[in-house]
Protein backbone atom coordinates (compact mmCIF):
# COMPACT_ATOMS: atom_id res chain seq x y z
CA UNK A 1 0.00 0.00 0.00
CA UNK A 2 1.23 3.37 -1.28
CA UNK A 3 1.54 6.47 1.17
CA UNK A 4 -1.55 8.20 -0.60
CA UNK A 5 -3.47 5.04 -0.10
CA UNK A 6 -2.93 4.62 3.54
CA UNK A 7 -3.27 7.98 4.75
CA UNK A 8 -7.03 8.08 3.05
CA UNK A 9 -7.27 4.67 4.50
CA UNK A 10 -6.13 5.85 8.13
CA UNK A 11 -8.49 9.11 8.23
CA UNK A 12 -11.68 7.15 6.51
CA UNK A 13 -10.65 4.48 10.07
CA UNK A 14 -10.68 7.45 12.53
CA UNK A 15 -13.99 9.30 10.43
CA UNK A 16 -11.67 12.83 10.44
CA UNK A 17 -13.65 15.81 8.33
CA UNK A 18 -10.94 16.52 5.65
CA UNK A 19 -10.90 17.64 2.40
CA UNK A 20 -9.12 16.13 -0.84
CA UNK A 21 -7.02 18.97 -1.04
CA UNK A 22 -5.95 19.57 2.74
CA UNK A 23 -5.22 15.14 2.08
CA UNK A 24 -2.77 16.78 -0.82
CA UNK A 25 -1.09 19.30 1.26
CA UNK A 26 -0.68 16.50 3.76
CA UNK A 27 1.35 14.27 1.30
CA UNK A 28 3.12 17.28 0.27
CA UNK A 29 4.36 18.19 3.92
CA UNK A 30 4.94 14.64 4.02
CA UNK A 31 7.38 14.85 0.84
CA UNK A 32 9.25 17.85 2.42
CA UNK A 33 9.63 16.25 5.85
CA UNK A 34 10.98 12.95 4.30
CA UNK A 35 12.95 15.24 1.92
CA UNK A 36 14.62 17.51 4.29
CA UNK A 37 15.05 15.06 6.92
CA UNK A 38 18.09 13.33 5.24
CA UNK A 39 20.09 16.54 5.85
CA UNK A 40 18.93 18.27 8.87
CA UNK A 41 17.93 14.86 10.99
CA UNK A 42 14.44 16.60 11.54
CA UNK A 43 12.69 13.28 13.10
CA UNK A 44 13.91 9.66 14.14
CA UNK A 45 11.36 8.22 11.77
CA UNK A 46 13.09 7.63 8.47
CA UNK A 47 10.84 4.34 7.45
CA UNK A 48 8.57 5.62 5.02
CA UNK A 49 5.79 3.23 5.83
CA UNK A 50 5.88 4.99 9.42
CA UNK A 51 5.70 8.14 8.52
CA UNK A 52 2.11 8.32 7.92
CA UNK A 53 1.14 6.59 10.76
CA UNK A 54 3.51 7.73 13.34
CA UNK A 55 3.19 11.45 11.92
CA UNK A 56 0.14 12.62 10.00
CA UNK A 57 -2.93 9.99 11.68
CA UNK A 58 -1.09 10.41 15.34
CA UNK A 59 -1.37 14.25 14.54
CA UNK A 60 -4.85 14.00 13.13
CA UNK A 61 -6.05 11.50 15.59
CA UNK A 62 -6.71 14.40 18.38
CA UNK A 63 -8.43 16.55 16.16
CA UNK A 64 -12.38 15.48 17.20
CA UNK A 65 -11.28 16.97 20.54
CA UNK A 66 -10.21 20.21 19.98
CA UNK A 67 -11.53 23.46 19.82
CA UNK A 68 -11.95 26.56 18.04
CA UNK A 69 -9.28 29.71 18.28
CA UNK A 70 -5.49 30.67 18.60
CA UNK A 71 -3.61 27.69 19.40
CA UNK A 72 0.22 27.15 19.98
CA UNK A 73 2.03 24.07 19.55
CA UNK A 74 5.38 24.13 21.82
CA UNK A 75 8.19 22.25 21.49
CA UNK A 76 6.91 21.46 17.86
CA UNK A 77 10.22 20.01 15.78
CA UNK A 78 9.19 19.44 12.61
CA UNK A 79 5.57 20.81 12.89
CA UNK A 80 3.55 18.23 14.82
CA UNK A 81 1.01 18.24 15.72
CA UNK A 82 0.91 22.13 14.37
CA UNK A 83 1.29 22.01 10.80
CA UNK A 84 -1.00 19.17 10.25
CA UNK A 85 -3.73 20.30 12.58
CA UNK A 86 -3.36 23.87 10.74
CA UNK A 87 -3.41 22.20 6.81
CA UNK A 88 -6.94 20.73 8.26
CA UNK A 89 -7.93 23.26 10.01
CA UNK A 90 -7.53 26.44 8.06
CA UNK A 91 -10.02 28.93 10.06
CA UNK A 92 -8.10 27.88 13.23
CA UNK A 93 -4.63 29.90 14.15
CA UNK A 94 -1.67 28.42 14.91
CA UNK A 95 1.72 29.18 15.99
CA UNK A 96 4.34 26.80 16.35
CA UNK A 97 7.08 27.53 18.45
CA UNK A 98 10.72 25.40 18.79
CA UNK A 99 14.32 26.59 20.12
CA UNK A 100 16.02 24.71 17.54
CA UNK A 101 16.71 27.06 14.33
CA UNK A 102 17.17 24.04 12.03
CA UNK A 103 13.96 22.83 12.60
CA UNK A 104 12.44 26.14 12.66
CA UNK A 105 14.07 26.46 9.50
CA UNK A 106 11.69 23.66 8.22
CA UNK A 107 8.32 24.49 9.47
CA UNK A 108 8.40 28.15 7.99
CA UNK A 109 9.87 26.76 4.64
CA UNK A 110 6.21 24.34 4.72
CA UNK A 111 4.56 27.21 5.58
CA UNK A 112 6.06 28.92 2.71
CA UNK A 113 5.66 26.20 -0.11
CA UNK A 114 1.78 24.73 1.38
CA UNK A 115 0.65 28.38 1.41
CA UNK A 116 -0.52 28.15 5.06
CA UNK A 117 -1.70 31.91 5.90
CA UNK A 118 -3.06 30.67 9.16
CA UNK A 119 0.13 29.03 10.98
CA UNK A 120 3.35 30.86 12.06
CA UNK A 121 6.44 29.41 13.45
CA UNK A 122 8.66 31.20 16.37
CA UNK A 123 12.43 30.36 17.41
CA UNK A 124 12.68 30.62 21.10
CA UNK A 125 12.34 28.97 24.59
CA UNK A 126 9.06 28.85 25.60
CA UNK A 127 10.27 30.48 29.20
CA UNK A 128 11.31 33.70 26.53
CA UNK A 129 8.38 33.87 23.91
CA UNK A 130 5.92 36.84 25.10
CA UNK A 131 3.32 36.91 22.09
CA UNK A 132 1.06 39.76 21.59
CA UNK A 133 -1.96 37.61 22.40
CA UNK A 134 -2.27 34.65 24.02
CA UNK A 135 -3.61 31.16 23.66
CA UNK A 136 -7.08 29.68 23.34
CA UNK A 137 -5.17 26.05 23.35
CA UNK A 138 -1.67 25.04 24.04
CA UNK A 139 -0.58 21.57 22.50
CA UNK A 140 2.33 19.06 23.03
CA UNK A 141 3.41 16.02 21.56
CA UNK A 142 6.69 15.79 22.76
CA UNK A 143 8.05 18.47 24.79
CA UNK A 144 8.06 17.59 28.71
CA UNK A 145 6.28 15.59 31.30
CA UNK A 146 2.73 16.88 32.10
CA UNK A 147 3.56 18.85 35.01
CA UNK A 148 6.40 20.94 33.49
CA UNK A 149 4.61 21.54 30.53
CA UNK A 150 1.71 23.31 32.42
CA UNK A 151 3.46 25.68 34.53
CA UNK A 152 6.27 26.29 31.35
CA UNK A 153 3.68 27.51 29.77
CA UNK A 154 0.87 29.34 31.91
CA UNK A 155 1.75 32.79 31.46
CA UNK A 156 0.42 32.17 27.60
CA UNK A 157 -2.87 31.08 27.76
CA UNK A 158 -5.59 33.10 27.80
CA UNK A 159 -8.75 33.26 30.45
CA UNK A 160 -11.07 30.94 28.98
CA UNK A 161 -7.77 28.67 27.57
CA UNK A 162 -7.13 24.80 27.75
CA UNK A 163 -3.67 22.50 27.55
CA UNK A 164 -3.99 19.68 25.54
CA UNK A 165 -1.14 17.08 25.98
CA UNK A 166 -0.60 14.11 23.59
CA UNK A 167 0.60 11.73 25.48
CA UNK A 168 1.30 7.73 25.29
CA UNK A 169 1.14 5.77 28.99
CA UNK A 170 0.18 8.62 31.49
CA UNK A 171 -0.81 7.51 34.67
CA UNK A 172 2.04 8.58 36.48
CA UNK A 173 2.73 12.04 34.60
CA UNK A 174 -0.82 12.95 36.12
CA UNK A 175 0.37 13.00 39.60
CA UNK A 176 2.96 15.59 38.16
CA UNK A 177 -0.43 18.48 37.77
CA UNK A 178 0.06 20.89 40.51
CA UNK A 179 -2.40 22.47 42.88
CA UNK A 180 -4.99 24.31 40.82
CA UNK A 181 -5.13 22.76 37.53
CA UNK A 182 -7.36 20.49 37.29
CA UNK A 183 -7.51 17.44 34.46
CA UNK A 184 -10.59 17.92 32.50
CA UNK A 185 -10.26 14.26 30.67
CA UNK A 186 -8.06 12.48 29.57
CA UNK A 187 -9.54 10.77 25.96
CA UNK A 188 -7.98 7.36 24.62
CA UNK A 189 -6.49 7.38 20.72
CA UNK A 190 -7.06 4.68 18.64
CA UNK A 191 -4.18 5.51 15.84
CA UNK A 192 -4.22 3.18 12.71
CA UNK A 193 -0.83 1.10 12.15
CA UNK A 194 0.19 2.60 15.15
CA UNK A 195 0.89 0.05 17.97
CA UNK A 196 1.48 1.92 20.66
CA UNK A 197 -0.61 3.35 23.70
CA UNK A 198 -1.60 7.04 22.82
CA UNK A 199 -4.08 9.74 24.86
CA UNK A 200 -5.08 12.91 25.08
CA UNK A 201 -4.55 14.83 28.44
CA UNK A 202 -6.87 18.03 28.33
CA UNK A 203 -6.25 20.41 31.55
CA UNK A 204 -7.44 23.41 32.83
CA UNK A 205 -7.08 26.29 35.82
CA UNK A 206 -8.36 28.37 37.57
CA UNK A 207 -7.58 32.58 37.49
CA UNK A 208 -4.95 32.28 40.55
CA UNK A 209 -2.77 29.78 38.79
CA UNK A 210 -2.55 32.18 35.35
CA UNK A 211 0.51 34.34 34.09
CA UNK A 212 1.62 34.88 38.28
Amino acid sequence: MNQNDELRLGIEKMSVDISAQQEELLLKYMSLLQKWNKVYNLTAIRNPGQVVSHHLLDSLSVLPYLWSGRWLDVGCGAGLPGLVLGIVRPQWNFTLLDSNSKKVGFVQQVIIELGLKNVSVSCARVEDFRPLELYDGIISRAFTELGGFLKVTRHLISEQGRWAAMKGWVDKELQTVPVGWRVDKVISLQVPKLDAARCLVVVSCDGANRHD
